[in-house]
This record gives structure tokens, C-alpha cells and sequence, in this order.
């Protein structure tokens, strides 16, 4: 090698390694810059001023546990005790929880030392271990307190309403009512509300036990008791389960029988027409480039809200995705196969019977039961906007703001759902296509 070669390969070398530093020194400024366009664009700053952790706080705790509120009204002066604040969740007349002295002055025990009093005049005591009693009474229409400006953290406090929250529960003054709710864990009346004559009794009291209802024996009567329990609805809520699997399986099979000979259209190996081809994948582009929720809203405006608008805004979209799926796959047919059936004699339709359907129908099956899968999900966003199904019940739920144990049961059983149809559809196509 000359000198002029390696001066040659020398300059080529030190080209691409400053390439090389520009490249590395390059690429993370353009990241930096694409992460501070975010922060600007997505009001990052604003929305971190405007987070309340304690929102989430608490709706985390409502998904796994109850409350027991102890509601005083400042019209009538009367005080009711229910779980959940529900009035099918009202304790019985003359009862209330045994943490609760009632008297002139109705004495609400809570947990770690917390002690509400509800006092004459609608006055009420708050005392907060460590920190002292919080005193508040009505001057006219606004709420006067003995709290320091600015209050504590845990005391959100204007002239029309304070609400403190401690690790003893919660207190909301406004000028209509008091309210004091205590949680405890689990989901109380999801088995019986307390009118059921079984509240409070064990399995083993109820199979074995004396008959507490003279007109029913005691599994007839808690059977239907849980099945029409009307706080979580278990009867409505296994109706909507079934709507929304139906909606899902309309939807999914529907689009296969439909896409299936128009696949073959589309499919340049069996429709020798160019212009028939491109108008069916033309279709198929559009119908499935129209999400299946833009349909939802089409659909019911045109046949009103239903489960059966919900299967064919999925039946829609997936004919669009199944037509494409079909034809690609019907254009990878091996010729082997077809020849063999039209050597003994096969009309067209036959020879598509026997030497082109069997070689697509794994392919078939196995996009068809993944979809069914798939569906299964959207069925439940699908039907919070047509009515239908478990979607509804969700949206419902989330829109009262006070039910989110309920919000909970509602997408434990939405997983359990699809885990269901995650494995039928395994077990389907084992036995389907692989199998054998």
C-alpha cells in the first residue's frame, strides 16, 4: 500500500468516525427535543399543578373495601346508617352498627382513636389524635371551623363545605348534611342486602341450619335472595355477561361467513377480473379502516342502541380484516391439491370444496377463534355505547362516582371473561387444526 493509499484511508476513516460522533451526539438531542415538544404540547407542567393523588387515593380504596356512612340532615335533624349510601343498603329502623352510641348527642367510634360527635344545632367535634378536635357549626349558611389557615393536609375547607380525611375515615360538611363514612374491607350485601332473612349467616347455618323463612327452605331461598340481589345485581350482571360474549361471537362469525366467498373475489388466483378485485379490496380497505367504535355510533343512530347494533359494527370491521386475511391466504393455495380433485372429474365448485377450502381452514379457523378472543374485549367498549352487555353496567358505575367496588367486580369479571375465551378458543383450535 502506498502512502497515498493509507493518507487515503485515513482521511475515509476519520470521515466515518465523526459520522459516527455526529450520529451518537445527534440522535439524543433529537430525543430530548421530541420529549420537550411533549411536555410543552401535552401541558405536562399544568397537568401535574392539577393531579390529585388523593382522588385516586380514595377510589382505590373504594375498589376493595365499603363504607358505612352515618348521615345527619340539617333540615330535618334526623340520622340515617347505611353501607354504601344506598337506600337498598339502609340498616333496618331502629338499628344502626354497634360502633355508634346514639342519644342527644350521637357518638361515632372510628378507628386509631378517631371519635366524631354529632352535637345539637348541627354542630359537630371531630377529635384527631395528635392533632386536637376539630370543631365546626353553621354562621347562617356557611360553615365555620376552628381549623388553621392554611388546614392541614388532610382538611380540604371552604365556607360551604370541609371534608377531612384521616386514617379514621372520612367527614363531609356541607349545608344540607354531615356525613361519616367508615370503611372495612371486602364487599358487604354481595351475598345478601339486610333484608334478606340470611344476612349475617354462615354457609354451614344456612344448609344445616333451623328454616328462618316459612314459606321457602333455606338454599331455595338464599339461592334466589343472591341470585336477585338487587345492590349487585348478579342475575343482570350474568345477563350482560352473556350479551356481550353474543355480541362478540354474532360479530366474529358473522364477518367470517360473509368475508369467506368474497375472499375468493379478491383473490387474483380465482377472480381473473382486475377490476372486481380491486372494488372488493377497495371494500375491505374501507370497512376496516372505520374503527369498529366509529361504526358503533353510525349503527345505532341508524338502528338505535342494542346489542344487536354492537355485532354489526364488529361484523363491519372484521369483514374488512377477515376478506384481506382470506384472499391472501386463498392466493398461497398449493395448485398440487386442485389439480388432483379436477383429474377425477370436479366441477369448479367442487374443486374449490375439496382441493382449495381444506388447505385454509387452519388458517382459516385460527384467525376466525383469535378475533372471537379479541372481540370479547371490544364487545365490552362496544356495548358501553350501544346499551348492551357488560360495557353498560361498567359505564353506569363509573358515572355514579360512589360504586367503584362494584367497577371492580365488573372488570374482575371482564378478565375472567376473556382468560374463558382465551382458553376455548386454545382448546378449539387443538382440537380443530392441531389435534389430529
Amino acid at each position: 500500500m502506498t502512502a497515498a493509499d493509507l493518507t487515503l484511508a485515513k482521511h475515509d476513516a476519520t470521515r466515518i468516525f465523526a459520522r459516527k460522533r455526529m450520529i451518537g451526539f445527534a440522535v439524543p438531542v433529537v430525543i430530548l427535543a421530541y420529549l420537550a415538544y411533549i411536555f410543552i404540547a401535552f401541558d405536562i407542567g399544568g397537568l401535574l399543578q392539577r393531579m390529585r393523588p388523593e382522588n385516586a387515593v380514595t377510589l382505590a380504596s373504594d375498589s376493595w373495601s365499603y363504607k358505612v356512612h352515618v348521615e345527619r340532615s340539617h333540615r330535618t335533624g334526623d340520622i340515617a346508617y347505611s353501607i354504601e349510601g344506598e337506600r337498598k343498603g339502609e340498616y333496618p329502623e331502629g338499628t344502626h352498627p354497634d360502633w355508634v352510641e346514639t342519644g342527644d348527642i350521637t357518638t361515632v367510634t372510628l378507628p386509631h382513636g378517631h371519635l366524631v360527635r354529632l352535637l345539637p344545632d348541627n354542630r359537630t367535634e371531630y377529635v384527631v389524635p395528635g392533632f386536637g378536635t376539630v370543631e365546626a357549626h353553621f354562621d347562617g349558611a356557611a360553615i365555620v371551623t376552628n381549623l388553621p389557615d392554611p388546614p392541614p393536609d388532610w382538611a380540604s375547607v371552604s365556607d360551604r363545605r370541609v371534608a377531612m380525611l384521616t386514617e379514621g375515615g372520612r367527614i363531609t360538611i356541607t349545608r344540607s348534611k354531615t356525613e361519616i363514612f367508615r370503611y372495612f374491607p371486602g364487599w358487604e350485601l354481595f351475598f345478601f342486602t339486610l333484608e334478606s332473612p340470611y344476612y349475617g349467616h354462615s354457609f354451614y347455618d344456612i344448609v344445616f341450619g333451623e328454616q328462618w323463612d316459612p314459606t321457602r327452605g333455606n338454599i331455595a331461598g338464599a339461592a334466589h335472595d343472591f341470585w336477585r340481589n338487587p345492590m349487585w345485581r348478579h342475575a343482570d350482571v350474568a345477563w350482560a355477561i352473556g350479551e356481550t360474549i353474543l355480541m362478540a361471537f354474532l360479530g366474529t362469525f358473522g364477518a367470517a361467513m360473509v368475508a369467506l366467498p368474497l375472499g375468493f373475489l379478491a383473490a387474483k388466483r380465482f377472480s381473473p377480473f382486475m377490476a372486481v378485485r380491486f372494488t372488493f379490496r377497495r371494500i375491505f380497505d374501507f370497512v376496516r379502516g372505520v374503527d369498529a367504535l366509529i361504526w358503533t355510533i353510525v349503527l345505532s343512530r341508524a338502528f338505535g342502541p342494542g346489542p344487536l347494533t354492537g355485532s354489526l359494527a364488529i361484523l363491519l370491521t372484521d369483514t374488512g380484516t377477515f376478506g384481506k386475511l382470506f384472499s391472501e391466504a386463498l392466493e398461497n393455495v398449493d395448485d398440487k391439491q386442485i389439480e388432483g380433485v379436477a383429474s377425477t372429474g370436479a366441477k369448479p365448485l367442487q374443486r374449490y370444496r375439496f382441493g382449495v377450502i381444506p388447505q385454509v381452514v387452519p388458517v382459516l379457523l385460527s384467525q376466525v377463534l383469535y378475533f372471537f378472543e379479541s372481540n370479547t374485549r371490544s364487545a365490552t367498549i362496544i356495548g358501553a355505547i350501544t346499551g348492551g352487555g357488560i360495557g353498560l353496567l361498567l359505564t353506569q358505575a363509573i358515572q355514579t362516582q360512589k360504586d367503584w367496588e362494584e367497577v371492580a367486580y365488573y372488570i374482575i369479571l371482564v378478565v375472567l371473561m376473556v382468560m374463558a375465551m382465551d382458553s376455548l378458543s386454545g382448546w378449539l383450535r387443538a382440537k380443530l387444526i392441531g389435534g389430529r
